[in-house]
Parts: C-alpha cells; sequence; structure tokens
C-alpha cells in the first residue's frame, strides 16, 4: 500500500518515522539517522508529513517542501493529547502521524530562511541585554560595598564607575582592576547591542509589514522586525481578538457547569512578543495618558478604575490586535480609524453583520460585494470590512448634505 500520511519525530541524530495509508493502517515504521533521511524522503512518493514545530523543524519542512512533500508543523502541546501511553521516539511519531490528520488542528506556518534569520539577531540581541544587565548588576553590588551607590540607569553607573577609577579615588589596585574588567565587558556589550540594531534597522527598511506596524504606537523598530518576522501569515488568525490570544495576551478561561471564570492573562504563545509588547504599551502610556487624542482618553478612563500594570496590558492587547489589522489589511495605520468611539464603532459592525445576512442572497450591487469577499475572506472581517464602507458612506451622506443614493454610493 502506498504512503499517504508520516509522522516524523525530529531529533539531533536519530529520527523516527511512522507512515500510514489512505485507509489508516500503519505501513512504515523506521529509525533513521541523521545521513539516512535525504536519500529516504527524496525515492519516498509525495505525501502528507507531519512533525512537531520544535528545533532544526522549520529547515527540514522546507527541505522535504522541496522534494514535494506537504508538510505541516503541529504546536508539541497539541501531539500531547494523541500519545497513548509511555514516551518513545515510536509512540510520539504515531501521535504526530495522527494529530496531523485531524480536520481541525492548528498547524505552524513555515517561516523562511530570512525570518529566521531577523529572529536569531532578535534572540542574540535579548541575550546581550540580558548579559549587559548582570554584569551592570555586578558592578552597581562591587560598588555600593565600598560605598558608592550609583544612580538608576546604566548611564549613571558608568559616571560613578569612571569616577571611582580616577587618580582621585582612594580603591585600593585590586578594586581598580576588578572593575575596569567589568566596565570594559559593559562597554563590549553596548557595542555588539549596536551592531545588531544596524541590521535590525537594515531589515527594518527592507520590510514593507514592519514599515507599516513601526507606526503603531508602542511599537518601535525592534518590536515592530519581530512581529512582522515571527507572523508569517496574520490570516491565520481570524481575528485580532485570536492574534492577541495567541500571544497570551487574554484572560485565561476555566469554565464549566455554564458558570464562565476568567483569571489572569493566559501567557502562553511568544514570550518574547508579549514582553515587547507589554513594554511598549508602558512607555505609551507614560508619554499619551496627558494628551488630548482618543487613545489618551481610553487610557485615563481606564486607569481610573485599574491598576497601572493591568492597564499597560490591557493596551498591549491593543496594540496587538492593530498590528494584526495592519498586516492583514496591508494599510498604513491610521489613528483616528483604529482608536476611535468604540460605541460607534460597535455600532457600525453590528449593524454590518445584520447587512451581510440579510442582503448577501440579494442581487443588488451591495450583495455582489459582500459575496465576492466572503469567498475570499472569514465572516468576522468581512463585516468589519462593510462597516468600513458603511461609515465612509455616512460621512459623504453628512459632507454633501443628501439623501443616501444606493446606486452611486455602492456600486
Amino acid at each position: 500500500m502506498q504512503i499517504t500520511t508520516v509522522g516524523l519525530d525530529l531529533a539531533k541524530s536519530v529520527f523516527q518515522a511512522h507512515g500510514v495509508d489512505e485507509t489508516g493502517a500503519t505501513v512504515l515504521v523506521k529509525r533513521l539517522h541523521r545521513k539516512q533521511m535525504l536519500p529516504f524522503f527524496s525515492k519516498l512518493p509525495p505525501c502528507l508529513i507531519g512533525m512537531e514545530a520544535c528545533g532544526t523543524a522549520h529547515h527540514w519542512a522546507r527541505t522535504l517542501a522541496a522534494m514535494g512533500h506537504e508538510v505541516r508543523l503541529i504546536p508539541p502541546s497539541y501531539v500531547k493529547p494523541y500519545v497513548k501511553r509511555g514516551k518513545s521516539d515510536a509512540l510520539d511519531a504515531e501521535a504526530i502521524c495522527e494529530a496531523v490528520q485531524r480536520p481541525t488542528m492548528r498547524f505552524v506556518p513555515v517561516k523562511t530562511v530570512a525570518q529566521q534569520s531577523i529572529l536569531m539577531t532578535h534572540r542574540a540581541r535579548s541575550l546581550l541585554v540580558r548579559q549587559r544587565t548582570m554584569v551592570a548588576n555586578a558592578l552597581r553590588a562591587h560598588l555600593a560595598e565600598l560605598g558608592l551607590v550609583a544612580n538608576p540607569g546604566i548611564a549613571n553607573l558608568a559616571k560613578l564607575a569612571q569616577q571611582a577609577l580616577s587618580g582621585e579615588s582612594s580603591l585600593p589596585s585590586y578594586a581598580r582592576t576588578t572593575l575596569d574588567i567589568l566596565i570594559r565587558q559593559i562597554l563590549v556589550f553596548a557595542d555588539e547591542i549596536a551592531a545588531l540594531d544596524q541590521q535590525l534597522l537594515a531589515w527594518h527598511a527592507d520590510s514593507e509589514a514592519s514599515r507599516r506596524l513601526s507606526a503603531i504606537p508602542g511599537l518601535g523598530i525592534v518590536t515592530a522586525t519581530a512581529v512582522a518576522a515571527t507572523v508569517t501569515d496574520p490570516e491565520q488568525f481570524r481575528s485580532g481578538r485570536q492574534f492577541a490570544a495567541w500571544l497570551g495576551l487574554t484572560p485565561q478561561q476555566c469554565s464549566t457547569g455554564g458558570k464562565t471564570q476568567l483569571g489572569g492573562i493566559s501567557k502562553q504563545g511568544d514570550r518574547y512578543l508579549r514582553r515587547l509588547l507589554v513594554v511598549g504599551a508602558t512607555a505609551v502610556i507614560r508619554h499619551t495618558k496627558d494628551k488630548a487624542t482618543p487613545l489618551a482618553n481610553w487610557i485615563r478612563k481606564l486607569l481610573e478604575k485599574k491598576p497601572f500594570r493591568l492597564v499597560s496590558v490591557a493596551l498591549a492587547n491593543k496594540l496587538a490586535r492593530i498590528a494584526w489589522v495592519v498586516l492583514t489589511r496591508k494599510e498604513a495605520y491610521r489613528a483616528h480609524e483604529m482608536i476611535g468611539d468604540r460605541y460607534l464603532r460597535r455600532l457600525l459592525v453590528v449593524g454590518a453583520t445584520a447587512v451581510i445576512r440579510h442582503t448577501k442572497d440579494k442581487a443588488t450591487p451591495l450583495a455582489n460585494w459582500i459575496r465576492k469577499l466572503l469567498e475570499k475572506k472569514p465572516f468576522r472581517l468581512v463585516s468589519v470590512a462593510l462597516a468600513n464602507k458603511l461609515a465612509r458612506i455616512a460621512w459623504v451622506v453628512l459632507t454633501r448634505k443628501e439623501a443616501y443614493r444606493a446606486h452611486e454610493m455602492i456600486a
């Protein structure tokens, strides 16, 4: 029987394959060494291959896809329920083979080499920042032991350390040597971080998606490039809320027996992206809460009822949703549209939803437009697009001071 589906358990040196035919019967259980992988799959007829989205998964997905196979990556947590009992490579491969065939399974888009390269830059930069912080904290503690307390901020720390090493200081030579080594280490980290920032800036200049994202408040070059490189296909998410939930910025639900209970945010998904969004949201709150903008008004109202940290997470959730809209529409960020009167926006979306349900089967220009959009986009996105159209029509009616004429305004 021909193999139609293969579950592949990845490792560093030894791989495990489990294949089934179109009836679901097991026809392949094979252990492969790294050097056997390419010859084996090059001879295998094109089939569906499932793998866990773990280390080296994107590399193998690109390699096997180039051979004509259809490759799907599955989050490891979604594979675990299909493991029957115990733990072995063969059982894991069988579970992957079973999971990849489920019609409701969610998959991870395969990243390109360019996307992985820029994400590698992000991870290296994050590592260097942590190491610089470790050295700075050690230097601050050593200076405090000698009676020298630095003000917050790495710039103030470096200034105090330089004063401690000056000729007027009475520190012993042993202390001077140690402090000098730590200071030079901090300077080296600063130069390396600056070099990686230049790489991010160059990639940002070449990425249209990253440039659009950077116009959103709280999303600088670092966050914009991270989001653009991580989110391969934004349309895999049905809505901005699902994107925010994927990042772990929505409340965790624990409901049973008809009782709904919401806890803190789930903190699932990409921890690095979530941290960048929360840090950016915190900066936005501090710089805009006293301004006269719709976003500032929203922030002030929330700060009256909720603590600062909760508001920063709520704003990070909002920024994630805006980022999803910018990515899916492939349009520039427009603050007056994306952060405006929430009540009016909700009314327009609800009205658009009702219009879609009542007119999509009619023979009118508006119904034709709705049907064409529903063939390509999910229902919720079409309702938002129609709400956008209705808002524009309302503006035309108000500015022209004329009655609504469907044949002119919806063609």
